[in-house]
């Protein structure tokens, strides 16, 4: 007989979920990141990383400490934590943004944010199986309990060791300050609080980096949420053995982002141009020739369709060195603003990833609903990969001339001449 919900056992309160909730659960979090992005985005503008970092840290463990005590009281105040997680989850790639464009130096972009944007599969590589542990021995609850600890000393580590200003860190040698500042403008350097958010919005550059990020990371986020599911239900492999080769996947692709950050920062034999256009057109071509093969793996051969899917996911976190590189090169100062929307654009593909699915997929053991799929998102890194081939720079933009300064002169002439 299955508990109810609400009744408690050794391993701590029973809470039984369905399919739509472990859905609502995901959305919850989704949507916490959306409604969040934006405003965290003014104030990282204005108040810097250190403190407004800070605070989702603290959004984070509040909201994990928490979940095992509302988890007895009913689903929403589940969701209402799921949201709040949401909140300081989108925190971190306005984050990613800020900290590269204050401390990385213009010739170390990609490897800063190969190492920042392995967050993901770092922490699942950990929280799995520790996770697993903690279950078996301690109950549910500890899972929670042990993430806010660690997360609540993590966020601690970052207010004392962090500061959002270089020139005035006693860690930062007179000699890493002027390398962290070459061939940077003083707008660059100062960073004040002005951003002209519409000259951004409507760069072409800026829009092909975004739409980069829609199929780069859409068809990873696709991956993470569906990869388990082909796995078992298309592939025949075991739940087992789905996550120990889903665990495999993830440190793959963590050490191809890094060696791709490495050596995109370290060759100096290509133009900065053509770097980040090799290393974009390796990440999506390629997976997109390989999501066109993934529908036609025969039943007998499943292994095939595991490798396949492990070659796009080890190839699309090379777009380090591709699109987020433009990002950070093209943007600058701002650049903040332009990386925090990929993960706006993240948080849309949770929606839209299970829209796709729907709109083919009926049956989730049918290898040809899926081909639809595949398809599509191959079809879609072709297209954001060609535009990126004609529009990628590592110039910065004419936006990153408009400063706060010079912004307020021209509205003073605007208002002399009226």
């Amino acid at each position: 007989m299955t508990p109810k919900n609400g009744s408690t056992s050794s391993n701590g309160p029973t809470v039984n979920f369905t399919q739509s909730d472990k859905s609502m659960l995901n959305y919850a979090v989704g949507v916490g990141s959306i409604i969040a992005t934006f405003p965290l985005n003014w104030l990282y503008t204005h108040y810097g990383a250190r403190f407004v970092f800070l605070f989702a840290g603290v959004a984070s463990t509040v909201s994990t400490l928490i979940i095992p005590w509302v988890a007895s009281i009913g689903i929403w105040w589940i969701h209402a934590a799921r949201f709040l997680q949401g909140i300081a989850y989108a925190a971190n790639f306005a984050g990613v943004g800020i900290v590269c464009s204050i401390w990385a130096p213009l010739k170390e972009n990609a490897i800063f944010l190969a190492v920042l944007t392995s967050y993901t599969p770092i922490s699942s590589l950990i929280t799995n199986p520790v996770a697993g542990i903690l279950c078996e021995t301690l109950g549910w609850p500890s899972v929670y309990y042990a993430h806010a600890a660690a997360c609540a000393v993590l966020f601690i580590l970052w207010f004392l060791w962090y500061s959002d200003e270089p020139q005035n860190n006693k860690n930062v040698s007179e000699k890493e300050l002027e390398e962290i500042h070459k061939d940077k403008s003083l707008a660059h350097i100062k960073m004040d609080s002005f951003v002209p958010y519409w000259e951004i919005c409507k760069n072409p550059i800026v829009l092909t980096v975004w739409l980069n990020s829609l199929a780069g990371l859409g068809t990873l986020v696709f991956l993470y949420m569906y990869g388990p599911t082909y796995f078992a239900n298309v592939l025949k492999f075991g739940i087992a053995k789905t996550g120990i080769l889903g665990s495999l996947t993830v440190f793959l692709s963590i050490i191809v982002r890094l060696v791709c950050g490495y050596i995109s920062d370290k060759c100096q034999s290509l133009s900065e141009r053509l770097k980040m256009i090799v290393f974009n057109s390796a990440s999506l071509v390629p997976s997109a020739i390989l999501f066109f093969l993934l529908g036609y793996v025969p039943d007998d051969n499943p292994w095939l369709g595991y490798w396949i899917m492990a070659a796009i996911n080890c190839l699309l976190v090379s777009n380090c060195a591709g699109f987020y590189k433009c990002a950070t090169l093209v943007s600058r100062q701002y650049s903040h603003f332009v990386v925090s929307n990929i993960q706006f654009i993240k948080c849309i593909t949770l929606f839209a990833a299970p829209a796709l699915v729907s709109l083919f997929v009926t049956n989730d053991s049918s290898r040809e609903q899926w081909k639809h799929v595949f398809y599509a998102l191959g079809a879609l890194c072709i297209i954001a990969n060609t535009l990126f081939c004609f529009l990628a720079t590592d110039k910065p933009a004419k936006f990153t001339e408009i400063t706060s300064k010079k912004y307020n002169e021209v509205a003073q002439e605007d208002k002399s001449i009226i």
